[in-house]
């Protein structure tokens, strides 16, 4: 029989500042809870739920109605609660959400004490707690990321839009994967979303987990049919996507099943984030079943955040079907759009002009004056200012141009030519001869690159015993050392093949990285090549190129070339990024004839694609790709297909300078501006830089985890072995293969993924947290001081100042849940500023008293102590109160002003929006006004006279 029945109430010890939740329903082998005050739905396991059944006893004190009232007597019918106060029986379903509930007085009446380096370090845990999440990067504070400004500068934006409904279109390389990662794990942390999918190609899927698990600490489901019968036939839930809050999915695998689509959209989510949503087509006419699906969810979920690389410039089609699945309202004319993205070009191209010091024209004159609109005379003179070199009116009106730009509300591009930071690419091209001792070398060749292309069913066998590739690679390792050399191909089957060879033929140190390798083993492979005295030679499968950054080497050995150059790019991609201390040095080699010296030629002449990004690339390989197959099967002599691949490789060419023309022709340089715009003096970036340098966090996490149990032991050079041994509790993931090592430093982190990168937000320090303020330990002591006056007796009360409030406000930005110590004496006057001495903190461990003996001067003294602190804490919660709701009200008063500002000459800015911040001040305002101390923790500190007393 289940302990849980509908209508009980019941904490969440995890979110103590839900308040007191209610058991709704029991749905197969999970139950669910709504949390009335802060307007929150649960659903917990039957079996470990971190929950504690809310039962009051004689004596306790409740609230109905916002009124205290004393138990005087309990009962039980049915499973259900019912209490006796002074003003009658009420059930337990009529309390209130928000309850004075602790344990401490009833433990210290009881005698039953903690040790005193236990009660202050329990202070410790709850202002760690309270700085946590006022921390504007809380839950990004731990992300395995380089603090780069203008990924930071993103995730400020969406912040700011509360539901982010978003366009991410930076250029290939500078981390649109990484922001929208900051933009999930900001809006979880916020507590505006709770469930999220995420819709990625079948090829990406996994790269995307890796990276929000290995980097952000978020543990995504990834769904697909086998789960999804899986799940089915288990009978837990109606639907296969109601059983995960986080999910990952294959856009492909939802598109073709009717079935799981429907489900998906009725499962019901608070973000969607699409990657690769350049691959979502659309006409006025037709839409593809990914688009679709996309738009029936976009349509539901309030959330919205498409990845594409591809600028509008390749296609404005293309360009407003994206639009319009963020703002369907806005963007629902492709006519319109088109004429009215020709106008923004004109003054794109405009600005261009000022910006590189060069005097405008009649017509880039007069398209500024008509989207200043009705400002136009007021704000004309800037124009001549600036043409004329002066800054604050080019500033000035470069603010006025950007708050009228028509897609800068819902779409951001960074450049890298912008951002910087960004290596130089050194290309070393060989060719090799065909030997003619070898007749086979060229089918065998053939049949490589036919499965590298995925034109073949099954990957043939790999020897490199015979192959002149193998004798080059062997020389470029021995020309290379001692430096690191990453090495990538397609596939499993030849990292494999070229790990036997290289331990056949060199004593290189090798590391190996696959698909078949588990996430901890690849981790420690990572760390093994990052190691300077570890391996100089890392193998790595087209997995390699997912999610992992090996800035620390300069060399990539490519021992094969993909079909798509967007892959290609990916690949070099490990190296070539922001960081990067050293040029990229780029080897590949082809054997002169085969299919890869076609391949090689195509991406270096037709393409330069070693030389540079390569934007336009996906648009190439779609051109051109099935012709660069055909060529490399054409069985024609060779001078005739060296002919054709020459015709090739010039149509490339020049397709790729007419695309490149295309797009510098259309960019958009007002919105390349406002997605630059303040990104390196962002709050974020602040934050996360000042949390970097606090130099007390390792010391708190580590005695945290002693408290749990696990030792540490250090190891030099800022890292730790943690020990899990004596741990005191299960449940930890991070420990589930044993002992671990662990950074506190982020150049750490970095660089070796196998670390545990401990912050503030990482699971494992918020699991123990959460553990031990939900528990007993240290909320109750006892201390003798010989330093205090005869006949003296302390009370220490710790109280948290928490808002019972919606999640989704995200009130702890304007009130964290705020520890405040309280100390008063006998004469139940306030004890400002009081400390026990020293000696008696340093002394507390020898003197063991046993409190039983008083519990009669206990009763005495303790409740009209604690009720004058108490009175004290609510008054000192007034002040912290009302100081919340000035920042609340000057914040939000300002952004409401701000946005009606902007609706008036931005029409992308709609009425519901500013209705929607109108309508969070109220609710943020009010939650902030019902605000309440909840007691925490006591300590009672006495003179040593205190002992000669008797009950």
């Amino acid at each position: 029989m289940s302990i849980f029945i509908p209508g009980q109430r019941w904490f969440s010890v995890a979110e103590p500042e839900l308040g007191l939740g209610t058991v709704m329903r029991l749905v197969g082998r999970s139950v669910q809870f709504v949390f009335t005050g802060s307007g929150v739905v649960r659903q917990y396991s039957l079996t470990g739920a971190p929950l504690a059944r809310a039962e009051f006893r004689p004596g306790d004190r409740l609230r109905k109605d916002g009124v205290d009232l004393d138990v005087l007597e309990t009962s039980e019918q049915d499973g259900l609660l019912r209490y006796r106060t002074a003003s009658g029986w009420l059930s337990e379903g009529e309390l209130d959400a928000e309850q004075p509930v602790s344990q401490a007085d009833s433990r210290l009446l009881a005698g039953r004490v903690d040790r005193n380096d236990q009660f202050e370090f329990r202070i410790d845990c709850l202002r760690q707690v309270a700085t946590a999440r006022a921390n504007p990067g809380h839950g990004m504070l731990g992300a395995r990321i380089e603090l780069i400004a203008h990924q930071l500068r993103v995730a400020e934006i969406a912040a700011e839009r509360r539901q982010p409904r978003l366009l991410l279109a930076d250029e290939v390389g500078l981390g649109k994967t990484i922001e929208a990662c900051l933009i999930i794990a900001q809006q979880l942390a916020s507590g505006r979303a709770a469930r999220v999918l995420v819709l990625v190609p079948e090829s990406l899927v996994h790269q995307w987990f890796v990276e929000l698990k290995r980097r952000f600490n978020l543990a995504f489901a990834i769904y697909d049919e086998e789960r999804c019968e899986s799940l089915e036939l288990n009978g837990s839930v109606d639907n296969p996507f109601d059983d995960a809050q986080l999910v990952i999915a294959s856009t492909a695998f939802l598109a073709r099943l009717p079935k799981r689509a429907t489900q998906a959209v009725e499962s019901g989510w608070d973000l969607l984030v699409v990657d690769e949503a350049h691959h979502l087509e659309w006409t006025p006419d037709a839409a593809s079943p990914e688009y679709a699906l996309v738009e029936r969810l976009a349509e539901r979920t309030p959330g919205l955040v498409l990845l594409t690389a591809t600028p509008e410039q390749l296609g404005r089609g293309g360009h407003f079907a994206r639009l319009r699945l963020l703002d369907p309202a806005r963007y629902a004319d492709l006519d319109s759009f088109s004429a009215e993205s020709g106008h923004f070009v004109e003054v794109s191209q405009a600005v261009g002009r000022l910006l590189d010091d060069e005097a405008l024209d009649a017509a880039g004159r007069q398209r500024m004056l008509d989207l200043l609109g009705s400002e136009a005379e007021h704000l004309a003179p800037l124009i001549g200012r600036a043409e004329s070199g002066d800054p604050a009116a080019r500033e000035q009106l470069l603010d006025a141009l950007i708050d009228r730009h028509g897609t800068g509300r819902v779409m951001l591009r960074n450049r890298r030519a912008a951002v910087g930071g960004f290596p130089a690419r050194i290309k070393h091209l060989d060719l090799l001869p065909a030997d003619p001792a070898e007749p086979t070398l060229l089918g065998r060749l053939l049949a490589e690159f036919l499965d590298d292309a995925g034109r073949s069913e099954a990957e043939p066998e790999h020897d490199y015993g015979s192959d002149p590739r193998f004798e080059w690679l062997l020389g470029k390792l021995d020309a290379l050392a001692p430096a690191k050399v990453l090495i990538l191909c397609s596939s499993r089957g030849k990292v494999q093949a070229l790990e036997d060879a290289l331990r056949l033929r060199s004593g290189v140190a090798c590391a190996r990285f696959h698909e078949d390798m588990n996430l901890l083993q690849r981790d420690r492979n990572a760390a093994y090549f990052a190691d300077p005295a570890g391996a100089r030679v890392l193998l790595a499968s087209e997995i390699g190129a997912e999610g992992r950054n090996f800035q620390f080497a300069q060399h990539l050995l490519l021992w094969d070339l993909p079909l798509d150059p967007d892959q290609l790019e990916q690949r070099i991609g490990r190296l070539d990024r922001i960081g990067q201390r050293g040029d990229v040095n780029l080897h590949a080699c082809a054997v002169e004839g085969s299919p890869q010296h076609l391949l090689l030629r195509w991406y270096d002449e037709g393409l330069d694609a070693f030389a540079q990004v390569c934007p336009d690339g996906r648009q190439l390989a779609l051109r051109f790709a099935d012709q660069l197959v055909l060529i490399a099967l054409d069985e024609s002599p060779g001078d005739e297909r060296s002919a054709l691949a020459d015709r090739l490789i010039g149509e490339t060419r020049a397709a790729h300078a007419e695309l490149s023309e295309a797009i510098a022709q259309g960019r958009d340089r007002l919105l390349e501006i406002a997605s630059q715009r303040g990104a390196t003096q962002g709050d974020l970036l602040r934050a996360l830089r000042q949390d970097d340098e606090d130099p007390l966090r390792a010391d708190f996490v580590l005695r945290l985890l002693e408290q749990l149990g696990v030792h540490n032991e250090p190891l030099g050079r800022g890292l730790y072995a943690l020990d899990p041994e004596y741990m005191v509790t299960e449940g930890f993931e991070d420990f589930r293969d044993g002992p671990r090592q662990a950074c506190f430093d982020r150049a750490h982190a970095l660089t070796r993924d196998d670390l545990l990168y401990l912050r503030s937000d990482h699971p494992l320090v918020a699991g123990a947290l959460e553990l031990l303020l939900s528990g007993e330990q240290g909320n109750a002591a006892f201390l003798i001081d010989e330093a205090q006056p005869q006949r003296s007796v302390v009370l220490e009360a710790v109280f948290v100042l928490e808002t019972v409030a919606q999640r989704s406000l995200h009130v702890e930005r304007f009130l964290a849940p705020l520890p405040m110590v309280v100390a008063v004496d006998t004469r139940l006057s306030p004890r400002d500023g009081f400390m026990p001495s020293d000696r008696a903190r340093q002394r507390a461990s020898e003197r063991n008293v046993d409190l039983l003996k008083y519990r009669k001067v206990l009763g005495a003294l303790l409740p009209p102590m604690l009720k004058a602190a108490s009175g004290i804490a609510s008054t000192r919660a007034m002040k912290h109160i009302e100081q919340a709701l000035l920042i609340a009200s000057t914040r939000l008063d300002a952004e409401i002003a701000r946005l009606s500002e902007l609706a008036r000459i931005n029409p992308a800015v709609r009425q519901q929006e500013i209705d929607a911040l109108q309508a969070e001040r109220e609710a943020v305002l009010k939650s902030l006004q019902g605000a309440r101390p909840r007691l925490d923790a006591l300590r009672l500190v006495a003179s040593p006279d205190f002992l000669a007393l008797r009950a």
